[in-house]
């Protein structure tokens, strides 16, 4: 299966991304020259892992036909504080008090079992080239 994004200069310091129909707008904060119009291609980055692994869960509890009211993610992220790297990521699942017991565990496997964080766990090789023409 092969997946084209086509990414686009949308003016000053925003960037479009074109995929499956959608688009996508990027900014970057007025800190860094941005309109702060959108979020930073970083922020989407990270929001990936949160909303992967959101439907994850949402999944897991629909086929047990558990109710995801009340039912949220929290992603928390420590960065290096020498190099400004990302360091470390933290994602809680949030489930209310009648979320059933025998459960919890599986329903924390299944937000870790998101394509994202598999990914990061073993990256895949990144090809940078110039085509001209």
């Amino acid at each position: 299966m092969a997946l084209e994004i086509e990414v686009t200069h949308g003016g000053n310091k925003k960037i479009d991304a074109q995929v499956n129909g959608f688009t996508i707008h990027t900014d970057q904060i007025p800190k860094v020259g941005g309109d702060g119009s959108a979020p930073e291609p970083f922020m989407l980055f990270l929001a990936s892992l949160a909303t992967c692994a959101g439907i994850y869960v949402v999944s897991f509890c629909q086929t047990r036909n558990i109710p995801t009211d009340g039912i949220k993610l929290v992603q928390d992220h420590e960065f290096d504080p020498k190099t400004g790297k990302l360091s470390q990521i933290k994602l809680q699942v949030h489930v209310p008090p009648e979320f059933p017991d025998k459960y919890r565990d599986a329903v924390k496997r299944a937000a870790a079992a998101c394509t994202v964080k598999k990914t990061l766990e073993n990256p895949p090789e990144m090809l940078v080239e110039t085509v001209v023409g």
